[in-house]
């Protein structure tokens, strides 16, 4: 169908004087032909009629004939321009106009008229015209014959590098254009000739001749030549250049890759060696990124001058580095150095990363030339030869023991051998106002220096890379705390005793600073007694961390009373009442909001927290325990039998609730208490009790070499790497004292007694082998049994145990629990247990349901306390 401007043109030029008419039917078949139209396009009627209107235009319109009939049905008739073929093979463009013909019932039949256009304006240009034309064009336009050789160019062509266009003539586009991908280039061309389809919008990357160092792109468009006989001639295809879309498109696309890869961790190192492999090869081809020392450690680097003034030399540790074609990070270029394991890396004064250390400023350069005459410079001015000259680079910072190692020439001594002076842009590493350190990037002579379009892309990628590290280094700082605070919270190391073989696992649910409300502690007692103890408080985190560390101090001080566990949780359930009162009182009401809103718990709050306390005698063998709110321990036989102790559960720290009761049992040597949180075992979604126990009761079955590994398997088989609570597990294997190192005797409640008692003992040491502590002991043995006979009633029994101490122990009958006191010069007594307290490692009392022990122990490794 014709477009709105050729039936403009058809309604303008058309004379029916000057047509030549034919009849067609309903299907475009000529059923009547004229001398006008015989003489138009040379066919005799007896050739013409019988044919199809189609076979009587060029190739090009005679698939629109069908278009036509359908408009003439839809509108009466139609009007255009069409390209019809003589009967010699000539095309010639006539304007056409059909109309209906039809008869009161007969068939459809139209009338084509038909006037020659050759003499209209626009259909018979002369060469000279259409050569201005393309001639003229801005866009690269060229002509290529069979064998893809160059036949015709225009001028803009000749931008792109090659040569002008009589110096294309019969040369193929290798030739002209060597830093091109000819081959797909011509590729596109052969295909266009044989099938006859165009290919438009080809994009093609690569370097000119016009521009050999810069990387350009292209859009191609190709478009067969025919002869009058449809035969392909050559192509015709033209060249725009898109360079800055595409460049356009690269940054885009580098930005993106910066937003998903660099900050994948919280490590500084790793984020600084991300943003340097985003960054190479396709913005430069070598990066390196200096952090000031401080940064690494966490520690706060000093605001804005955070390296001193431009006339100072600066040390900074290679933090990331990355060269085109070599996959190796920092720490494979350059190796440890220095405190923080990073490489040092020495800047002279007045060095372009100084000066933007000193003033946050950015800085660029097109080439870096070496050898450059010193004189005072403005910051953009690249030249000062201590900075740039050198036997063995053009640039580089200091080494900093003053040799050319590793640092000397070390921008150069990163690029190719032969590089000749490369681009540089040095940007500042700089987060919240605070410059962190410097990051270097160098282009190759190869390719095209970093211009002002380059920069501004830089300081987008280091700024993004400058929040993440500086994120990373308050991370650091936080996590480094965290641990201290760890460290002191948690034992680092068990107490060494003669009670128990002891392994722990500690799993925390809080992944980023490792730490938790679940404690485990071993607490040494009188008479190579031990108490083992695990417990949990509410929370995750340091806040929780906290908390718990004051649960576990009042532990500690409550356990040196030598109370029963039971005493002991109602002493610790008074406490933690205090202090959650306490912490009412000083926490203002909002904050309190706050600070549920933000985690859901105040982590500071220690009312709810639970406590299995466990205490071991290994001269008997006996077992006393007591829980708050607190799963009761699982016992390992020694013929490797699972059970759990029947243990009677108090409630949790500081709600309120019935008295604490204890369990006592006796444990063969050997058997094994797994005491645990109740993290180990269940999840967030916690199954019946009987099914928790049962999967417990089948990880402590199974068997292991050493105790350390059966608590790292335990751990293993029921909490995941990322457990939804917090998780400690204390394992103790039961020794028992062999029978020679433990000593009773029953004492009369006669002052007569005491003579023999002190024999009695000084025998035993002396067949212990420990001679030198009978005079001591003696004076123990005298005090503590005389006070004994004096004030109490009941039996009395001395007890001498040697384990890492030799313990001391005095039982009688008594409730009243004796006093030390600070005698007077005048008294004639009361000095008893000060000479006690004084001669001895320490002493109390402890309280039984039968009566009381007051005891005292003495090193065995320094006998002089």
């Amino acid at each position: 169908m014709g477009t709105e401007d050729e039936d403009d043109v058809a309604r303008r030029r058309f004379d029916v004087a000057d047509t030549a008419p034919l009849l067609l039917d309903e299907r475009g078949v000529v059923t009547s032909w004229t001398r006008d139209a015989e003489r138009l396009l040379g066919y005799p009627a007896a050739e013409a009629v019988g044919r199809d209107l189609a076979a009587l235009l060029t190739r090009a319109d005679a698939g629109r004939v069908a278009d036509v009939l359908v408009r003439c049905r839809e509108d009466g008739g139609w009007a255009g321009l069409l390209s019809a073929r003589r009967r010699d093979g000539r095309p010639v463009p006539v304007m056409a106009r059909v109309t209906s013909a039809h008869e009161p019932g007969g068939p459809a039949r139209w009338l084509a008229l038909l006037n020659e256009m050759s003499d209209a304006p626009g259909w018979n240009m002369s060469r000279s015209v259409l050569e201005q034309m393309v001639g003229d064009s801005p866009i690269g336009i060229a002509i290529v014959n069979t064998d893809l050789r160059f036949v015709w160019s225009n001028a803009a062509l000749a931008r792109f590098g090659g040569g002008p266009p009589e110096r294309r003539l019969g040369l193929r586009l290798a030739d002209v254009q060597p830093g091109l991908d000819s081959v797909s280039i011509e590729a596109q061309m052969r295909r266009v000739l044989e099938s006859g389809e165009p290919v438009i919008g080809f994009e093609l990357v690569g370097r000119v001749q016009a521009a050999p160092h810069r990387e350009t792109a292209h859009m191609l468009s190709f478009t067969r030549l025919e002869d009058e006989r449809g035969g392909p001639m050559g192509v015709y295809y033209t060249v725009v250049d898109m360079t800055e879309r595409h460049r356009a498109r690269q940054r885009l696309a580098l930005l993106d890759r910066a937003g998903r890869r660099i900050g994948s961790s919280l490590d500084i190192a790793r984020t600084a060696q991300e943003l340097a492999d985003v960054a190479v090869p396709d913005f430069a081809d070598v990066v390196t990124v200096d952090l000031l020392e401080p940064v690494l450690r966490g520690a706060e680097p000093a605001p804005a001058r955070a390296a001193g003034g431009p006339e100072d030399s600066v040390t900074l540790r290679r933090a990331g580095r990355r060269r085109a074609g070599d996959a190796e990070t920092a720490a494979d270029a350059d190796g440890p150095g220095g405190p923080a394991g990073f490489a040092a890396v020495v800047y002279p004064a007045g060095s372009p990363p100084v000066r933007c250390l000193a003033d946050g400023r950015p800085w660029r350069v097109d080439r870096l030339e070496p050898n450059s005459p010193r004189e005072p410079r403005d910051p953009g001015d690249p030249g000062d030869p201590e900075y740039l000259s050198g036997p063995e680079a053009p640039v580089g910072p200091r080494d900093p023991e003053g040799s050319r190692g590793a640092h000397a020439g070390q921008w150069a001594a990163v690029l190719p051998a032969g590089s000749g002076p490369p681009s540089a842009l040095v940007v500042p590493v700089r987060a919240r106002g605070t410059v962190l350190g410097v990051t270097t990037f160098l282009r190759r002579d190869r390719r095209e220096p970093f211009d002002d379009d380059d920069l501004a892309l830089a300081e987008d990628l280091v700024s993004r890379a400058a929040v993440c590290v500086d994120n990373a280094r308050r991370y650091t700082r936080e996590r480094d705390a965290a641990l201290v605070l760890q460290r002191n919270l948690l034992p680092r190391r068990l107490p060494e005793q003669d009670a128990v073989e002891v392994a722990a696992c500690y799993r925390p649910a809080d992944e980023l600073t490792g730490l938790g409300g679940d404690w485990y502690d071993l607490i040494p007692l009188s008479g190579a007694r031990v108490a083992l103890v695990v417990g949990e408080v509410p929370g995750h985190g340091i806040d929780a961390a906290a908390a718990m560390g004051r649960v576990r101090t009042a532990v500690r001080t409550l356990a040196a009373l030598d109370l029963p566990p039971a005493e002991i949780l109602a002493h610790l359930d008074d406490l933690v009442t205090r202090m959650d009162e306490e912490e009412d009182d000083d926490t203002d009401a909002e904050e309190r909001v706050t600070a549920d809103s933000r985690s859901g718990t105040d982590g500071r709050q220690v009312a709810g927290s639970a406590c299995v306390y466990v205490v071991y005698d290994p001269v008997d063998g006996s077992c006393v325990m007591a829980a708050a709110g607190h799963p009761a321990p699982a016992v390992v036989l020694p013929d490797g039998t699972v059970d759990f102790v029947d243990l009677p559960q108090g409630p949790a720290l500081g709600v309120g609730g019935p008295p604490f009761e204890s369990a006592e049992l006796l444990l063969p040597e050997g058997s094994t208490l797994a005491l645990h949180t109740d993290g180990l075992l269940g999840d967030g979604e916690r199954g019946e009790p009987a099914t928790d126990r049962e999967r417990l009761r089948q990880a402590l079955e199974r068997p292991a070499d050493a105790l350390d590994l059966r608590c790292r398997t335990v751990i293993d088989a029921l909490v995941p790497a990322r457990p939804y609570d917090d998780v400690a597990l204390l394992m103790a294997r039961t020794r028992r004292l062999p029978a020679g190192q433990v000593a009773d005797w029953e004492l009369p409640a006669d002052p007569a007694a005491v003579a023999e008692a002190r024999k009695t003992a000084s025998r035993r040491l002396a067949e212990w082998g420990l001679p030198e502590l009978s005079f001591t002991t003696e004076l123990v043995v005298s005090e503590l049994v005389t006070n004994a006979i004096r004030y109490a009633t009941g039996p009395i029994r001395l007890r001498l145990v040697r384990g890492r101490t030799l313990f001391c122990g005095v039982f009688d009958g008594g409730a009243t629990a004796p006093h030390l006191r600070h005698p007077r010069a005048t008294d004639e007594g009361g000095r008893g247990l000060l000479l006690v307290s004084q001669v001895t490692q320490r002493w109390g009392t402890r309280f039984l349901p039968e009566g009381k022990i007051i005891w005292a122990e003495q090193s065995l490794t320094d006998p002089g306390v």
